[in-house]
């Protein structure tokens, strides 16, 4: 891709509904697997593609976030030439506001990437969890000769009124969308991945901001309007694992397929590595008389008790006799002697006390735990 194509990733989501996986930090802030953040996914994307410049756009709680991402060192992305560029929300001659929306925020950078000259932009959620090559992407754009492709993905039919649905000819030509239909043509999601050609984008962007009436937003104005004005607009439909991790459900569940043998979201790919800012802990201990199955146990944990289809983050303490089942631990926790976890999600710096129960095994409930709060799902 080179300087060709310039990423501009949206991490500024609040993401309301993870509830207290949020309450201070940005959704793309959210750790994942035992050791990563929810935007490594697609900043791990960018430079396995190839991709020499992205914009970060951030907003909501960014502190956590930004001094994740630093310079972009992990990524490969603090270059002399090209590299990372952290993009807030800035003061301009109108006074300082917000990003109003994703339209919004791509074009209050327009200057960035008038300096870049790219050809090609790739629209990226900094919010999903994913593997993709974005050259892929982009071949079939230029194949089809493209003004803008959305990358696209079937998911199931039940939940497909949670999506704009994108709706197409017989040669996948956009000929619809349907912003969260109550009852959808077909279960064709998008993705929020979009390609543009820069200079259609721009006119775009710069049409969409004079207009009174628009929310600034690529799904519900920019596309809607580019369609009506019959630009060629094309799907590129994904193969592949793919996960908006919207709810305390599917964080939970997104985190669960990491241990089921047929997941396709494979970490252990030596050739499409997710890179991350690592912590330069000790290693695990599990202690004589531990029992530990199918789990993921990240640095500077001591298991001394029970672990079975559960994924812990660092620095976490299990003692003798304590149980846990199905559970995501983040860092910094103590499960104490006696307590029996199933199926929660446990934020950082949280103690559950000995002979604590949090859940029943199969009772189909999520619960997070922050503290001596719970909340169930």
């Amino acid at each position: 891709m080179g300087n060709k194509v310039v990423a501009m990733l949206l991490a500024g989501g609040q993401g309301s509904r993870l509830k207290a996986l949020t309450s201070k930090i940005a959704k793309p802030a959210v750790p994942f697997g035992g050791k990563y953040r929810i935007i490594d996914f697609a900043l791990s994307n960018a430079t396995n593609s190839g991709i020499s410049n992205i914009g970060i756009l951030t907003q909501y709680k960014p502190y956590l976030l930004n001094t994740h991402i630093g310079i972009g060192s992990a990524w490969d992305y603090d270059r002399n030439i090209g590299g990372l560029r952290i993009l807030p929300p800035f003061t301009s001659e109108e006074g300082g506001r917000w990003y109003t929306g994703t339209a919004n925020a791509v074009y209050e950078n327009i200057d960035y990437l008038d300096e870049l000259e790219p050809q090609y932009v790739l629209i990226l959620s900094g919010d999903h969890i994913y593997k993709m090559d974005y050259n892929q992407l982009l071949n079939y754009h230029k194949g089809k000769k493209a003004d803008v492709t959305i990358a696209v993905m079937e998911v199931p039919w039940e939940e497909a009124s949670r999506f704009g649905i994108i709706n197409v000819d017989e040669k996948d030509k956009i000929i619809e969308f349907e912003e969260k239909p109550p009852k959808p043509k077909n279960n064709m999601a998008s993705m929020g991945i979009y390609m543009f050609n820069w200079k259609e984008l721009r006119k775009y962007l710069r049409k969409d901001n004079k207009d009174k009436d628009s929310v600034h937003d690529f799904g519900k104005n920019v596309l809607p309007k580019m369609l009506e004005e019959e630009k060629k607009m094309y799907a590129w439909n994904f193969k592949g694992y793919w996960k908006d991790v919207g709810t305390v459900r599917s964080y939970w569940e997104s985190n669960m397929d990491l241990l089921d043998d047929k997941n396709t979201l494979n970490l252990y790919d030596k050739s499409w590595r997710i890179y991350t800012k690592n912590k330069n802990l000790p290693p695990q201990y599990i202690a004589r008389g531990a029992i530990v199955n199918n789990s993921l146990i990240n640095e500077g944990c001591h298991i001394m008790g029970e672990l079975n289809n559960s994924i812990l983050f660092s620095e976490i303490i299990v003692e003798p006799g304590a149980i846990i089942n199905n559970s995501v631990v983040l860092s910094n926790c103590t499960i104490k002697s006696g307590a029996v976890v199933n199926n929660a999600v446990i934020l950082e710096d949280t103690v559950i006390e000995e002979d604590k129960r949090i859940g029943e095994i199969g009772d189909n409930k999520i619960y997070l735990v922050s503290g001596k709060k719970i909340w169930e799902e």
